[in-house]
């Protein structure tokens, strides 16, 4: 958490409810705020708590209903959000995710919760850009927070405020037009796209449901395994047709020589085996290839 300014209570009151309502959530943004709340001072539970997927939570504090999260959350319940607006603007301009703290009359807050870049991003996006690989972005954020993060990432499509039940749908929407993609990712919303994908590519750092719908399970959340793990896949595949070529070559020799009665056995015997041992010995090879370091 970044920033919060609050309208008609104290920001530390403010924040002591958001931190309240957000103690039982298990989204990063929802813990980043519980987290900046309980340095203050020990938060205890909600009376009741509720997740809205994408969107935010809603909760019960102190006999007082309050949601914490986007515009639609707030306007699902009829609230007028125009006056934290220019605040909200002016958070996500900076790349920030803005959320709303109301109760059921009002606006009471505005929280800015800074969604870091990982070490390490800004280089496997332009590594899959020099392998011919486009990139885009899926992000429930808003288009002005999203776009901050493609700029800092060096991304350059970007899909925002897609709801976690919508990923797939956008996966689906690529493969329509004849692409072949890779979706990574590591939570629980992102396993659906996961499967739809022509590639699942979890994170072994995150959710079991993600890692349990990709084929592919990266050991460390570092995003710069991605290129390094299409660059394996290149190279174990270039093996397999250079094995294929070699195979059929020994036998598109051997066998017109064999059946005119030219080939000593001993002599197609020794080739048969030398042709195991090449195709054993190329694909040994690939042990060879270690990913630059970083």
């Amino acid at each position: 958490m970044t920033d919060i300014a609050a309208f008609g209570i104290p920001e530390a009151e403010a924040l002591r409810l958001a931190g309240i309502a957000e103690k039982n959530s298990e989204h990063p943004l929802g813990q980043a705020i519980a987290q900046a709340a309980s340095k203050k001072e020990e938060l205890p539970h909600p009376d009741a708590f509720e997740a809205v997927p994408g969107k935010g939570v809603s909760a019960t504090v102190e006999g007082k209903k309050l949601l914490v999260g986007t515009r639609a959350l707030l306007r699902e319940a009829e609230l007028d959000i125009a006056a934290a607006e220019p605040m909200m603007e002016r958070f996500e301009k900076d790349g920030k995710t803005a959320m709303l703290l109301a109760d059921s009359d009002r606006v009471l807050a505005v929280i800015a919760v800074a969604d870091t870049i990982k070490e390490g991003s800004r280089r496997a996006v332009e590594q899959l850009g020099q392998m011919g690989v486009e990139v885009y972005m899926l992000t429930g954020d808003n288009a002005h927070t999203a776009a901050a993060i493609a700029r800092q990432a060096g991304i350059a499509h970007v899909v925002a405020e897609v709801l976690p039940e919508n990923k797939a749908a956008e996966v689906e929407k690529l493969r329509k037009q004849g692409k072949i993609v890779a979706m990574a990712g590591d939570g629980i919303n992102d396993a659906p796209a996961l499967a739809t994908a022509d590639i699942g590519i979890a994170m072994g750092t995150g959710a079991d449901v993600a890692i349990e719908a990709a084929d592919i399970t990266l050991m460390r959340g570092n995003l710069e395994s991605i290129p390094q793990a299409i660059e394996l896949s290149r190279r174990t595949m270039r093996k397999i047709r250079q094995n294929l070529f070699w195979a059929l070559f020994y036998n598109a020799v051997g066998i017109p020589f064999a059946a005119a009665g030219f080939l000593n056995p001993m002599i197609a015997g020794a080739a048969m085996a030398f042709s195991s041992v090449s195709v054993v010995t190329n694909s040994l090879s690939l042990r060879r290839y270690k990913p630059a370091a970083k």
